[in-house]
């Protein structure tokens, strides 16, 4: 699925996707360490490099997942530090719903199973059940800059790609993140950082189905205009 170190960069790009079942397999410290120092060549503002990156993995990592499902499933409200804006709606709206339809195909999920699609809401706060989350967050004292939030997508974009190229999958969830007294405490985030967002990590499970979906993509045409080029 991943990791020939003979793969061209387009090879990657076109290749990744987003890696939503994992194999019960550990990740050496190392190749983490090998992904996230490529990663970091990503741009940043001014050279800013407004990113952390806390790694979780084990006792801590299960404790957060055992937090996030038992809060969620109390009713406790959203504590999303990063700002969430309104609910997707016209053409964004369509896209969620289409990826949404492609998932639910690809796991055998009917509209009317409520208890199959609950779980397949709860997978996002249990990180996917991956074997190694990495919780991006960025320095609260740049909260106030547009740059940074775009500095951090643009590092996390970097990474799963740099992952994907060692025989890794990802998937960038809010799901991991939202309530965030829970991700705090285990992962021992310090007051002075934002959480962002979470990266589920590790070694795709092939006989996973919805590890085949692969979500569309607009045309060039229709997302890009050309100006002061001969026809």
């Amino acid at each position: 699925m991943s990791g020939n170190p003979e793969m061209t960069f387009d090879e990657v790009v076109r290749g990744r996707r987003s890696i939503r079942g994992y194999l019960d397999k550990p990740v050496p410290r190392d190749v983490i360490e090998e992904v996230l120092q490529i990663a970091m060549r990503a741009p940043s503002s001014m050279n800013t490099q407004p990113w952390h990156f806390h790694v979780i993995t084990g006792e801590p990592l299960d404790r957060i997942r055992r937090g996030n499902t038992e809060r969620i499933l109390a009713g406790e409200p959203d504590s999303r530090e990063f700002r969430r804006g309104q609910p997707f709606a016209g053409v964004h709206r369509e896209r969620q719903v289409g990826v949404a339809k492609q998932l639910f195909g690809a796991m055998g999920i009917e509209r009317d199973d409520k208890e199959r699609r609950q779980d397949w809401v709860l997978r996002g706060f249990r990180q996917f059940d991956a074997p190694v989350c990495v919780i991006v967050t960025y320095d609260r004292e740049l909260s106030e800059s547009d740059d940074t939030a775009f500095d951090c997508g643009a590092v996390t974009t970097a990474l799963v790609n740099a992952a994907w190229s060692r025989g890794l999958g990802c998937v960038i969830n809010s799901q991991g993140i939202m309530q965030s007294p829970v991700v705090r405490e285990h992962a021992g985030i310090p007051d002075d950082q934002v959480i962002l967002k979470a990266v589920a990590l590790g070694y795709p499970d092939e006989s996973f189905p919805a590890n085949a979906v692969v979500s569309t993509r607009k045309d060039v045409d229709e997302a890009a205009r050309f100006v002061g080029f001969a026809d």
